[in-house]
């Protein structure tokens, strides 16, 4: 089978190509061709501006896809299934790839299936590694999300739990421009950290079960900027980065012990931090645990996660109709 990707949630515009080959236990995936056009417009204004997204991704959709096909050497009517995202994210921004794919499937009369974000991220790490097979836990970070979910099977998924505030990304942004650096913040803090230390005690946030919340992290470290004369940078990004780290694995080694799960993938864009790669995988062997991170093409968001997983989700649920709605929020199920 072949599929094209398309993903346009937030400020990335995406197309992919991929083929998938029948295997056990699962398919075994090819990646044509992934293009991606980041929107650096919005680093001047200090997040994502939805607006300015969305008329961004009115005018890069068709090159962009043009393109995917043009590396993947192949043309529309080669393709076995369309498949995009149609939430979590902005909704503007959704609606510009929605539309777009919902025009391909009739013009070409071709399947059309609607992606959760967020699965796609699962399926990043299957991308990635093609001996990962479920069960096993995942952890998905990026600059929208923070969740725990427990992976099943294939398209077979049960949300342990989420952020009740900001996302894992969001507070590395928010942090950031306390400390006086560019948007988005995550690489600038992991770069200022790689000089610092260990200087202070910022609290691991105290949240039931397995949910998380950031408000209060991101709080200390406001208090202690505002009280510190001369606050040494590279420190306060080096503790907050390591009290990232502990709470995240607080929560993973919570539900590894309750499911007797060993295995834990890592995803989105938060995955990509290297501090944060060198914790966990130090922690896994401290502790018996197995963790995946997607190569770094794979860890922010893509068009071949969406296209591996509408594949699947095709052969299990057939095509998506054609009145599906873009959605800010929206559990995956």
């Amino acid at each position: 089978m072949i599929f094209l990707g398309i993903e346009t949630s937030c400020d990335e515009t995406a197309a992919s190509v991929i083929s998938a080959q029948e295997k056990e236990p699962r398919a075994s995936y090819n990646i044509l061709s992934s293009i991606v056009s980041s929107q650096y417009v919005h680093s001047q204004y200090g997040g994502v501006i939805p607006e300015l997204a969305s008329r961004a991704h009115i005018q890069l959709i068709v090159p962009i896809t043009q393109t995917a096909l043009d590396v993947a050497k192949i043309n529309y009517q080669d393709l076995d299934g369309i498949a995009v995202t149609y939430a979590p994210g902005l909704v503007g921004a959704l609606l510009v790839g929605l539309s777009f794919t919902k025009a391909l499937s009739l013009s070409l009369n071709k399947p059309f299936i609607g992606v959760n974000h967020l699965e796609g991220h699962i399926f990043s790490l299957l991308l990635s590694y093609p001996e990962l097979n479920p069960p096993f836990l995942a952890m998905i970070i990026s600059g929208g999300h923070t969740e725990l979910l427990l992976i099943k099977g294939l398209c077979d998924y049960e949300q342990l739990g989420s952020t009740t505030d900001d996302a894992c990304g969001e507070a590395f942004d928010k942090v950031a421009r306390m400390l006086g650096l560019p948007y988005p913040g995550g690489a600038f803090i992991e770069k200022l950290a790689l000089t610092g230390k260990r200087t202070v005690k910022f609290p691991v946030p105290d949240i039931p079960d397995y949910d998380f919340s950031f408000s209060g992290l991101k709080t200390a470290v406001l208090y202690y900027l505002q009280k510190e004369k001369n606050p040494v940078k590279e420190n306060v990004a080096y503790s907050f980065q390591e009290t990232v780290s502990d709470f995240l694995l607080k929560k993973i080694d919570r539900a590894a012990d309750h499911y007797k799960i060993n295995r834990i993938g890592i995803s989105g864009g938060v995955a990509i931090n290297k501090r944060i790669q060198e914790r966990f995988s130090q922690y896994g062997k401290e502790h018996n645990l197995q963790f995946y991170f997607p190569n770094p093409q794979m860890c922010t968001d893509n068009a071949a996660m969406i296209a591996a997983a509408g594949i699947e989700r095709y052969k299990r649920f057939g095509p998506s109709p054609l009145s599906l709605t873009a959605e800010a929020r929206v559990k995956l199920i």
